[in-house]
């Protein structure tokens, strides 16, 4: 009986915490269809009282939305593709070759995550100034090439794969290009798919980073381009509403996507086999 209470109190809370998370933005994608004086009134409702889709027809024509999200969209997806492939193969490299100084190659991983990211951005900041990368996609693709955690992640999921397929590759003449893209690759789809909903959503919502490194205001990415209609019509809610509730899209496609794959990578790259 006194578990029985005790898992139904779990479940209220749970739903209470989710009813928390999900209201404010409920309350956005309801407002994206609001008039602004219904907006801005005092006394607010859930519901709109004069339903309008005026915010999303209109909201390119205010605000260069459909530029921002395109800009976004390609700039993600590049780092994303990337991140996933240099931190498989990096994690393959240190789960399942043994060689001097691995160890310390790992660990020197592992710092970097250790870092505070305020710490590195003056000293990024001046290599991208030296390199003549500033106010290029460049500068935000090439130093999130690499990351700490997809790397370590991604070490800890492949070291659970058995040595014994990848050494029937290598009796059967397999070199180690063709083991890694066609064996292993494929067996650390959950790993992958874990790595990429992350690194997605960081690169999505990015911010700071490309406000500093990117100066055309035709190249700048959604996070910043939603600040500066903020800044420029900062009485119009209703278009901004009606942007905002569009660039989450695609981290919902994403994740509803590899939802499955996502669990389970993050379930096995908890435990080392």
């Amino acid at each position: 009986m006194k578990r029985k209470i005790s898992k139904v109190a779990l479940y209220a809370i749970l739903i209470l915490l989710g009813i928390v998370t999900v209201y404010p933005f409920v309350w956005m994608v309801f407002s994206s269809f609001k008039q602004n004086r219904e907006i801005m009134a005092l006394e607010q409702h859930l519901l709109p009282q004069s339903f309008i889709v005026d915010n999303y027809i209109n909201m390119n024509n205010r605000f260069n939305f459909l530029r921002f999200f395109g800009n976004s969209l390609v700039v993600t997806l590049t780092i994303t593709v990337l991140v996933v492939y240099t931190s498989t193969i990096c994690g393959f490299v240190l789960s399942k070759y043994k060689f001097k100084g691995r160890n310390l190659l790992f660990g020197f991983v592992l710092a970097t995550m250790m870092i505070p990211w305020c710490v590195t951005i003056i000293p990024k900041y001046t290599m991208i100034q030296e390199f003549g990368w500033m106010d290029s996609y460049k500068a935000l693709i090439i130093p999130a090439m690499f990351s700490g955690f997809g790397i370590f992640n991604m070490k800890q999921h492949i070291s659970t794969l058995p040595d014994e397929i990848l050494e029937a590759a290598r009796i059967d003449g397999a070199n180690e290009f063709y083991i890694f893209h066609r064996i292993v690759f494929p067996m650390a789809k959950n790993g992958i798919s874990s790595i990429a909903i992350f690194q997605f959503l960081w690169a999505w919502e990015d911010y700071l980073w490309p406000y500093l490194v990117i100066n055309t205001k035709e190249k700048q990415l959604l996070a910043v381009g939603l600040k500066m209609f903020n800044g420029q019509y900062s009485t119009d809610y209703g278009a901004l509403f009606a942007a905002t509730a569009i660039s989450i899209i695609p981290v919902l496609i994403i994740y509803l996507i590899f939802q499955k794959q996502f669990i389970a990578g993050i379930a096995s790259s908890a435990v080392k086999g």
